[in-house]
């Protein structure tokens, strides 16, 4: 009797998200080391990773590698299914949604920075409304929005202004002959 095998075909594009996903995770335990000035507001590092392969990739990839980076980032940390786990994963939903409707606008009004700053946006946006409803229900939430929405405004950016120069760092060393 011979021992049966499920085997799965691995494609290089299943390899190539693997790789991103691992960065994104690399990204999120290495932001839980830096200090925070207020709970919460973190410069979503991962996020660089996630924008990256939306413009590089498309939205599936993407989403692919957001939803590894949550699984994997609330495994490492135990966190899974837990409260911040939770609130994490009602951002990283808002963020993906903001940027699909995103992709709708016109190209030359709206790159990286710009999405960026709507992701982040969307983001705070998903996390708050879930805490409204769940964690913090009440007025209480109102009063955490402008501190929330100013990091996203400033984070957002500065994360967009990184992809902008990562991606024209890649496309010009594409252009350069060796």
């Amino acid at each position: 009797m011979t021992p049966s095998a499920i085997e799965l075909p691995v494609s290089a594009d299943d390899r190539r998200i693997a790789r991103l996903a691992a960065l994104a995770i690399g990204l999120t335990l290495a932001e839980a080391a830096l200090p925070s000035p207020l709970p919460g507001i973190k410069p979503g590092l991962a996020n660089i990773v996630i924008l990256l392969v939306l413009l590089q990739y498309g939205w599936r990839a993407a989403a692919w590698v957001s939803a590894l980076r949550l699984l994997g980032g609330g495994i490492l940390f135990g966190s899974l299914f837990a409260p911040g786990f939770w609130l994490a994963t009602a951002g990283a939903l808002a963020s993906l949604t903001v940027l699909a409707l995103a992709r709708h606008l016109p190209a030359r009004h709206f790159g990286p920075v710009s999405l960026s700053v709507l992701a982040a946006f969307g983001h705070i946006g998903g996390q708050l409304a879930l805490a409204a409803g769940w964690l913090l229900p009440g007025p209480a939430i109102t009063h955490l929005l402008p501190l929330f929405a100013g990091a996203a405004l400033i984070f957002g950016a500065v994360n967009g202004i990184l992809v902008a120069r990562l991606l024209a760092s890649t496309s010009s060393a594409k252009a350069t002959p060796e």
